[in-house]
């Protein structure tokens, strides 16, 4: 694996090292097109001189969604070529949410794609600060076929067929801000992570170090690029290990194997109900048709933990992290199986204590918040955009407040416990209670909502929101439903819906959401169940 300084820590500068040392080596599989180191330095600088010529500057925020294809690495990281901010937003926002992201971010442009195009232009009223659209159709691979009243849209042409000599390298340094990545908010909206470009590198080189990546291995995955999983633990640890990134739309149960298979990988990451749904696919004697050795999930129970290395010959790997910061902890290969179930300990880059509600240090085995300190400059992000109390209320005296609870062993292995946060994990993603909350308060006939998580039979969450309605109004279960389903990621949408009279509150207003999670895991098969009902949610 080599190794690069903090100094040189930048996308530009390693990219430029590939082509000197390995400039024909595999970097991107991705449907039947394999892609070169050579080719995606190339791809990207085209990229780069093309934002440049479209008025795109150093330190210019540019909003990016783009479903996975090998054009989001030529935005992506030729934008980080010349030092413009990118901003890559989950591709299923839309209404408020998505209006939120673009114009919190401050975002002077945006590229789009034929998915995302119409869910763009129905917020673009809203988001004035938007000087020009670039726009990639998948569908159709010339010509312009979105518009947006006075709006400057900017074809992809523009992009790749602009020259492909190399930006300086000195333009961009590895503390400039590479990415704005909105992690969900809990009591407050959503927070613009501030990454410099020796974070995502920073993560790609504690991984492939720790999990033994080398330049033959090809890993794998299915998770959408705009997340911080996909882009730094899979991508940038197959940078830093000389290796090739093998890259699929979106995870399906049902094609999983074939695209393992079909790719040669040798890795996969796991994340939330994806290990449960690969766990639970019939066994055959296909479980041992392909070429990995490992896979990266959250930490899972030891029955489960042994039976998916039994059964699929591979060895299981974990971490602890967040977007705002790194791979704080990481279960290696190495280490003991007594630890299973823990996110493994720290590999020299970070302090970790437990603290109690005081914020005082607690001592081993006791439950309390997660507190970090990184052990060297440039691991972490630089603060939360535009939110300087929010980011003083997570840094204090060099210690990261993460909002998670844990506890360390006696031998230093962190073993995550719940969230302290009000956040509820579903699929794989954090959702902001607070903002399904807010969007779905403005609905003119509702007075009230409280959402609450409930657990769902793949593990992880299902929504749930009680409403109180405003007197004399009167809605549907439904009409709840379409209505959120409107404004929000499809992910966030509640499953379960319950009106009420009231919210439970203390005599300070605050309210007692521990008795509404309570009353519903008790009631489960009671409640009014989208499923059940049979509506779809479209993404």
């Amino acid at each position: 694996m080599n190794v690069y300084p903090l100094e040189q820590r930048t996308i530009g500068i390693i990219l430029a090292d590939k082509v000197a040392r390995i400039p024909d080596k595999i970097c991107l599989l991705w449907e039947d097109q394999r892609y070169t180191y050579a080719d995606i330095d190339a791809m990207t600088n085209r990229y780069a001189n093309g934002f440049l010529e479209s008025g795109v500057c150093k330190g210019d925020h540019v909003a990016v969604l783009m479903s996975n294809c090998p054009e989001f690495f030529g935005v992506i990281w030729g934008l980080g070529k010349i030092g413009a901010v990118a901003v890559p937003i989950n591709t299923a926002a839309k209404g408020e949410m998505l209006r939120y992201f673009i114009d919190q971010s401050d975002s002077s442009f945006v590229v789009i794609d034929s998915d995302s195009c119409e869910r763009v232009k129905a917020v673009s009223v809203d988001i004035p600060k938007v000087r020009a659209y670039f726009y990639h159709s998948q569908k159709l691979k010339s010509g312009i076929d979105f518009k947006i009243l006075n709006s400057k849209i900017i074809d992809f042409e523009v992009l790749e067929n602009a020259n492909n000599s190399r930006p300086s390298l000195d333009l961009v340094g590895y503390d400039d801000i590479h990415l704005i990545m909105y992690t969900s908010g809990t009591t407050g909206p959503s927070k613009g992570v501030m990454s410099p470009h020796s974070q995502g590198h920073a993560v790609g080189m504690s991984v492939a170090q720790s999990y033994g990546y080398r330049s033959n291995d090809v890993l794998f995955t299915c998770l959408p690029l705009f997340h911080g999983n996909a882009l730094w633990y899979t991508c940038y640890a197959a940078l830093w290990s000389d290796a090739a990134i093998a890259l699929v739309p979106r995870f399906s149960a049902s094609n999983f194997w074939d695209d393992i298979r079909r790719m040669g990988a040798t890795q996969f990451n796991s994340l939330g109900a994806m290990t449960n749904i690969i766990w639970k696919i019939p066994p055959g004697p296909q479980d041992l048709d392909h070429k990995l050795r490992q896979c990266m999930t959250v930490p899972v129970p030891k029955e489960i933990f042994a039976e998916m290395q039994e059964r699929y010959h591979l060895t299981l790997t974990s971490v602890y992290a967040m977007t705002e910061n790194f791979a704080v902890t990481l279960f290696t290969p190495n280490d003991p199986v007594e630890k299973v179930g823990s996110a493994g300990k720290s590999r020299g880059q970070a302090l970790i204590r437990i603290v109690d509600d005081e914020r005082k240090p607690i001592g081993v085995n006791e439950v309390g918040e997660i507190c970090i300190q990184p052990t060297s400059e440039g691991l972490m992000m630089k603060g939360y955009y535009k939110m300087p109390e929010a980011t003083a209320r997570e840094f204090q005296e060099g210690w990261f407040y993460t909002g998670d609870r844990g506890y360390l062993d006696a031998d230093g292995y962190l073993f995550f416990v719940d969230r302290k946060k009000e956040s509820i994990r579903r699929r794989g993603e954090n959702i902001s209670a607070y903002e399904v909350e807010l969007i779905i308060s403005r609905h003119p006939s509702i007075l009230e909502v409280a959402a609450v998580p409930v657990s769902s039979e793949l593990s992880e969450d299902d929504v749930m929101v009680y409403v109180v309605l405003k007197i004399g109004e009167a809605l549907t279960h439904a009409e709840v439903v379409h209505f959120a389903a409107e404004n929000m990621s499809y992910f966030m949408v509640p499953r379960f819906v319950e009106f009420i009279d009231e919210l439970p509150k203390t005599p300070s207003e605050k309210l007692e959401k521990y008795k509404l999670k309570k009353s519903a895991e008790e009631r489960r098969e009671q409640l009014w169940d989208r499923e059940r009902e049979g509506i779809q949610i479209k993404r």
